[in-house]
C-alpha cells in the first residue's frame, strides 16, 4: 500500500509525486504507456541519427516556473539549451519579426516594420519587468492568488490596474493595433496567442500573447539537451532517488471510492493499488469525471458541467530529418528555435475561422521547431531535426483546401495534410522539401493513441478561453485541485492554471493533499486525546471518522 497513488506520469504527475516524496510519502506512479513522460518524450523514430520530440519541445513556462526550479533537476542531469533567437515570424517579402532575449534585438526588428515600434516594445517589457514577480506568483499558485494579487496591488495605482486589466482582456488584434504602428509587434503577439487556441479576435488573447512573448523575452524558449525526454528522465530519477516508483504499462481503469473517499485504484489487468492518504489524477477532467470515477460518487452538477467541457484545437504534427538547415528566405529565421508561418494577422484570423467553422484550413498556420538550431546534440553536424504542427477541427465538416479532407485521417488524408504543411514551409523556404530525408506524421488520432490526455490531439488540457479559466477550470466553481471525492485531486492541465510544462497543476494538487492530510491528523490527534479514556474501540472509530472527512 502506498501513501499516494499518482495516475499518469506526465510532467504534472511527476512533479506531484516528487513533492509528496519530499514530504516523506511513499508514492507510486502508474502510467498507461510503456514509457513515462506523457507529452514530454523524445525518440529516434524518424531517423536513427536524429532525436525527435514526439510532442512538446520548447519550455518557456518550465524556465519561469518556481515549481520546476525548486526541484533542482540539474542535480539529476537536466541541462537547458537555447537557440540564437527565441522566435521568428517571417513574411514573404523578406521582412521578419524577431523575438530575442536581448530587448534591443527584438526592438530593432520591429523598428524595421515601423519606426518607433521598438520603443513601444520596450515599454511593454518595462511593464512586464515591474509586474513579473506578482504575475508569475499568480500563475503558478492555486486560485484565488491572494498573496500574488496583493503584491500586484502594491505596484499599481487603481487606475493603472484598470488599464492593465483592460489590456489583458483585449483581443490580440486590437492589442497590436493599439501598441504598434506596423504589423511586426502584432505578429509576435498574435502568433504566441495561437500557441493556445486563442484566435486574434478572442477576448483575452492579447494578454496571453503578451505573457508568452514576455516569457520568451525573459527566459527564452529553452529545450532540454538531448531531447524533451531528458526532462522526464530527470524527474523520474529524482523521484526514484527519494524512494518513489514509476510503473509503466499500468492503465488505471477505476478510482476506487468508499464512504466518499478515494482509497486506491484498479488497473486494466485486474490489479489494485491501495492509497493510504490520497489519489492524484494526472488525467483530463472528462476522463476523471466521465470514466475513472463512477457517476454515483459525483454531484449531478459536476457531471452536467463536464459534458460542457471544451477541448482546445486538435493538432496535426509532422517530424522531419533534414539533410541541411531550413533554407529560409528571411535570414533571421535561420537562427530561431521557433518559427511562425502565416502571412499576417489576417491569415491567422482566417485560419482560426476555418477551424471554428469545422473546415481544415487551406493555408495552415505552422509552428516550426528547429531543434538542432536550439540543441546541436539532436542531429549530425550540418543537418536539422525539425518539426511543424498546426491545428485542425475536432469534427471536420469540410476542407477549405483542395484535397477533400474529411477528418478520417486515413493514410491518404495524413499524407495530403503533411504535404500541405510542407508546402506552407516551402513558401517561406524554397528548396525545403528537397532536404527532407525522412518524415513522421502524427495525426490527431495518433497523438491520442500515444497519450490519452491528448484527446483528439488537444495539447493544452482544454481550451484557454476565458470561459474555462480561473474559477471556471475545469468546471464552474472549482479553480482548485480538490474534487467532490475526499482524497482525490485533479493534477493535470485540465486544472488551473492550464496547459504548458510548468508543473503547477501537479504542485497544487500535491500541496492540497499534504494540507488535507495535516488537517486530518490534527483533528484525529485532538479526537484521540478527547476520547482516550474510552479505549481502543473509540479510538478506531475516531480515526475512521477522520478518514471519511
Amino acid at each position: 500500500m502506498a501513501d499516494a497513488v499518482v495516475v499518469g506520469s506526465g510532467p504534472n504527475g511527476l512533479v506531484a509525486a516528487n513533492l509528496l516524496a519530499d514530504a516523506g510519502w511513499d508514492v507510486e506512479v502508474l502510467e498507461a504507456q510503456d514509457t513515462p513522460g506523457g507529452a514530454v518524450r523524445s525518440d529516434r523514430g524518424v531517423h536513427p541519427d536524429y532525436v525527435s520530440d514526439l510532442f512538446s519541445s520548447f519550455y518557456p513556462l518550465a524556465a519561469a516556473s518556481p515549481v520546476i526550479a525548486s526541484l533542482g533537476l540539474d542535480r539529476d542531469g537536466l541541462e537547458w539549451s537555447h537557440a540564437g533567437h527565441v522566435l521568428a515570424h517571417p513574411l514573404l517579402d523578406g521582412r521578419c519579426a524577431v523575438l530575442d532575449r536581448d530587448h534591443d534585438v527584438t526592438a530593432a526588428s520591429l523598428d524595421a516594420f515601423a519606426p518607433g515600434d521598438g520603443q513601444a516594445w520596450q515599454e511593454l517589457c518595462r511593464t512586464w519587468d515591474g509586474l513579473r514577480e506578482g504575475i508569475l506568483d499568480a500563475l503558478f499558485t492555486p486560485f484565488p492568488p491572494v498573496l500574488a494579487a496583493g503584491k500586484l496591488a502594491l505596484r499599481l495605482h487603481d487606475t493603472d490596474a484598470l488599464r492593465l486589466a483592460r489590456s489583458l482582456v483585449l483581443p490580440v488584434r486590437r492589442f497590436g493595433q493599439e501598441e504598434f504602428g506596423g504589423e511586426g509587434g502584432g505578429l509576435l503577439l498574435a502568433g504566441n496567442a495561437l500557441h493556445a487556441d486563442l484566435a486574434p479576435e478572442a477576448a483575452g488573447s492579447g494578454g496571453f500573447g503578451w505573457l508568452m512573448s514576455m516569457l520568451g523575452q525573459t527566459y527564452g524558449f529553452p529545450v532540454p539537451v538531448g531531447g524533451a525526454g531528458a526532462l522526464t528522465d530527470a524527474l523520474v530519477r529524482r523521484l526514484e532517488r527519494l524512494g518513489g516508483t514509476v510503473r509503466c504499462g499500468q492503465r488505471v481503469s477505476e478510482i476506487v471510492v468508499r464512504g466518499g473517499r478515494a482509497v486506491g485504484v484498479r488497473t486494466a489487468d485486474g490489479g489494485a493499488v491501495r492509497a493510504r492518504r490520497a489519489v492524484l489524477a494526472d488525467v483530463s477532467a472528462p476522463e476523471l469525471y466521465g470514466s475513472l470515477v463512477a457517476p454515483e460518487h459525483l454531484p449531478g452538477k459536476v457531471l452536467d458541467d463536464v459534458r460542457r467541457f471544451q477541448w482546445d484545437f486538435a493538432t496535426f504534427k509532422v517530424d522531419w530529418a533534414l539533410d541541411g538547415p531550413v533554407p529560409w528566405t528571411a535570414p533571421q529565421a535561420s537562427g530561431a528555435g521557433t518559427v511562425h508561418l502565416a502571412e499576417g494577422v489576417d491569415a491567422l484570423t482566417l485560419f482560426a475561422a476555418h477551424i471554428a467553422m469545422g473546415l481544415v484550413p487551406e493555408r495552415p498556420f505552422a509552428l516550426v521547431g528547429q531543434m538542432t538550431t536550439a540543441d546541436r546534440t539532436r542531429s549530425p553536424e550540418g543537418t536539422e531535426s525539425a518539426w511543424a504542427y498546426t491545428h485542425v477541427p475536432h469534427t471536420v465538416k469540410g476542407d477549405a483546401g483542395p484535397d477533400g479532407l474529411t477528418g478520417r485521417w486515413d493514410q491518404r488524408e495524413r499524407e495530403a495534410m503533411a504535404d500541405r504543411v510542407e508546402e506552407q514551409v516551402e513558401r517561406y523556404a524554397p528548396g525545403f522539401r528537397d532536404r527532407v530525408r525522412a518524415r513522421r506524421i502524427l495525426s490527431p488520432p495518433d497523438l491520442q493513441a500515444a497519450d490519452a490526455n491528448l484527446h483528439g490531439g488537444a495539447i493544452n488540457g482544454g481550451t484557454a478561453g476565458l470561459h474555462q479559466q480561473l474559477v471556471f477550470r475545469p468546471v464552474p466553481g472549482t479553480g482548485r485541485p480538490t474534487t467532490a471525492v475526499t482524497g482525490l485531486y485533479l493534477a493535470s492541465a485540465s486544472a488551473h492554471p492550464g496547459g504548458g510544462v510548468h508543473g503547477a497543476p501537479g504542485a497544487n494538487a500535491a500541496r492540497a493533499a499534504l494540507h488535507s492530510d495535516r488537517l486530518a491528523r490534527r483533528v484525529f490527534s485532538s479526537a484521540r486525546r478527547a476520547l482516550g479514556h474510552r479505549g481502543g474501540d473509540a479510538e478506531s472509530g475516531a480515526l475512521g471518522a477522520v478518514r471519511r472527512i
